[in-house]
């Protein structure tokens, strides 16, 4: 098992806001000892001299191995969170996207694996049984959000 600890510097991340009817697609941010702890749209960090939308395609391409249409607007976030006692600082932008591979929708449980090797669950989570649940959703003020938007889908 790796664990994970946020480094010490501010990272910028990207995540996308993928939509199946009225649920977020969302991977499993869980403890060292394997408790789901919260969930986390899929994305992640930008690299030196990569524009956001950039950084945003090629982590669906990684992590996905799909194409994704960027929509709507740019929403951002600063998270600073402490995960497994460790400091983490984080700019985050997210935007609404849309998958090219449309077989992905179909799929109730999406596996895959993270830059550092990991292998990730991500899940189609409606957002108001997440709250019932006491389950996190990560970035901070994130849910707070997407609560406050009519969704249209």
């Amino acid at each position: 098992m790796t664990l994970w600890r946020p480094p010490s510097a501010i990272r910028v991340k990207v995540l996308g806001l993928v939509w199946r009817d009225k649920r977020l697609l969302a991977a499993e941010v869980e403890t060292d000892t394997g408790l789901i702890k919260g969930v986390r749209p899929l994305g992640g960090s930008v690299e030196y001299g990569e524009s956001r939308e950039q950084a945003l395609h090629r982590e669906f391409r990684e992590e996905l191995g799909t194409a994704i249409a960027i929509h709507g607007p740019w929403h951002v976030f600063e998270n600073i969170f402490t995960h497994e006692g460790a400091l983490g600082h984080e700019i985050v932008f997210a935007a609404d996207v849309e998958l090219a591979d449309r077989t992905l929708y179909q799929r109730d449980e999406i596996t895959f694996a993270e830059d550092n090797g990991l292998i990730s669950k991500a899940r189609w989570i409606d957002l108001d049984e997440l709250k019932r649940s006491g389950v996190a959703l990560y970035p901070e003020g994130l849910a707070d959000y997407l609560a406050a938007l009519p969704r249209q889908n």
